[in-house]
């Protein structure tokens, strides 16, 4: 068979499957936080929150419009969003990504009010932890994965009590072993994959497991089809995500 057809094979969801079965928790009553109804109801808003992965070159500034094709950016946020508004286009779903670049978690709570609060979405989702790591090993940041998982509870203790409603979607942050992602970032890593999991298990509805979904993907080719630097997605590891963070959330 060609590469071709096991790609589209992957996207139609045979090696997705397995990689979020690998990675366990995908549907809600996976983790402590059981849904009661649906994620995506009626009218349902939700938020894309996290790093470079998720802003992936979004437009900034200018009024909250929701499913604006550019302030969704170019990355696996407009992607899923971009599925769900074809999939569901009279649920009159309002979707925002407030992703900024370079973002690790105490820079999130930094701008939380403005970026997520005051939007109030119904459904919450968060990527972020890879450049906690990044940033400690270039010497720009002295926090430990510690740092992260003390930001992190604080962060969603903050949503839960201003947001008693909200459903958490929590996403693995992932890397792959290409570009910029070398034998330095391990095992340290994976304590931050660890602390994001704890995280999911205490308040999220939803884990996607894109580590576990990419360590897949790389049994089907090289690293660098999937995130040239090891850290950014490819368009093809962006359609990836979408698609597992759509399969997670719908199963919710």
């Amino acid at each position: 068979m060609s590469f071709s057809l096991d790609r589209r094979s992957f996207f139609q969801g045979s090696v997705v499957a397995a990689g979020l079965a690998a990675g366990g928790a995908i549907r809600a009553e996976e983790t402590s936080q059981p849904a009661s109804t649906p994620l995506l109801g009626q009218g349902t808003r939700i938020l894309f929150q996290g790093d470079s992965i998720t802003d992936a070159g979004r437009k900034k500034g200018g009024p909250a419009e929701p499913n604006d094709q550019s302030a969704l950016g170019g990355g696996y946020a407009f992607l899923a969003a971009a599925n769900m508004l074809t999939q569901f286009p009279e649920a009159d779903l309002q979707i925002y990504n407030r992703g900024i670049s370079g973002n690790k978690v105490y820079q999130l709570a930094e701008r939380w009010q403005a970026d997520c609060l005051d939007l109030e979405p119904d459904v919450l989702s968060i990527l972020i932890g890879v450049n906690d790591i990044w940033h400690h090993l270039n010497g720009q940041y002295d926090g430990t994965v510690e740092t992260y998982r003390t930001d992190y509870h604080a962060l969603m203790e903050r949503t839960k009590e201003a947001l008693p409603n909200v459903k958490i979607v929590v996403c693995e942050p992932f890397v792959l072993k290409t570009g910029a992602v070398d034998a330095k970032w391990f095992p340290k890593f994976d304590g931050f994959r660890a602390a994001a999991k704890e995280i999911a298990d205490q308040y999220a509805n939803v884990w996607v497991p894109f580590q576990s979904m990419f360590d897949e993907a790389v049994k089907l080719a090289p690293p660098a089809t999937w995130a040239r630097d090891g850290v950014h997605p490819t368009g093809d590891g962006a359609a990836l995500m979408a698609h597992a963070w759509v399969t997670a959330v719908s199963a919710a």
